[in-house]
């Protein structure tokens, strides 16, 4: 069912391109910068269906990775963690290419601010999929170190998937500050990367010694 409702939004996606196409004009603005200006076009086409087409692809590659991964066996203990991250992962795109679509129909807001909350939600599922993820080749915090060992693995998750929720939060402030949206997301998920990389290091040469 979890998995119905994400190919819905990819479904979703594509028919708004299509009711849209006559009213779009023939380039659309596709990129944006911190400051909330248009720095990058695509035609027509791409730009309305390049979303809808990025899905597909993801979508394929979410239902079947699991099955080619040699740890398959472990994606059932966290099946239903990881259909939860599909339903965020495809609505966070189609949030995303919804506010593209009413840009190009000359609806004026701040990109960045409107962003702010969608980053938030996605990076609380984020933490919430590391935190419940087993050993795989696909999903989770896949270092050196973690997939040396299975303790280093549920440790590192354990405190990475805290930090990625924690990052969904300081994210949401950007819709009080949009000035400083882009900061309270990028500055929060370098931290967070930087620090389970050393973190799970740490742990592998800590029990490697014992």
């Amino acid at each position: 069912m979890k998995k119905l409702i994400s190919l819905l939004f990819v479904i979703l996606s594509f028919l708004t391109a299509f009711f849209v196409w006559p009213n779009m004009p023939n380039l659309l603005a596709s990129h944006w910068g911190i400051n909330n200006e248009v720095n990058g076009y695509m035609t027509k086409f791409w730009g309305l269906f390049f979303m809808p087409i990025l899905s597909v692809v993801m979508y394929i590659l979410f239902l079947f990775l699991p099955k080619l991964d040699p740890y398959k066996k472990n994606f059932s203990e966290f099946q239903n963690h990881y259909d939860n991250f599909m339903i965020a992962i495809f609505g966070f795109l189609f949030y995303i290419y919804l506010l593209t679509i009413f840009w190009n129909l000359n609806y004026q807001f701040n990109l960045i601010q409107f962003l702010s909350p969608a980053f938030s939600l996605l990076f609380y599922f984020t933490g919430d999929l590391t935190s419940h993820a087993k050993m795989n080749w696909f999903v989770g915090i896949r270092t050196p170190w973690t997939m040396s060992s299975p303790i280093v693995w549920q440790k590192t998750h354990a405190i990475g998937g805290k930090l990625f929720k924690l990052v969904g939060l300081i994210s949401l402030f950007g819709v009080i500050f949009p000035e400083l949206a882009f900061y309270l997301l990028f500055i929060p998920i370098v931290f967070t990367v930087i620090f389970v990389f050393i973190y799970s290091y740490i742990l592998y040469s800590r029990y490697n010694q014992a």
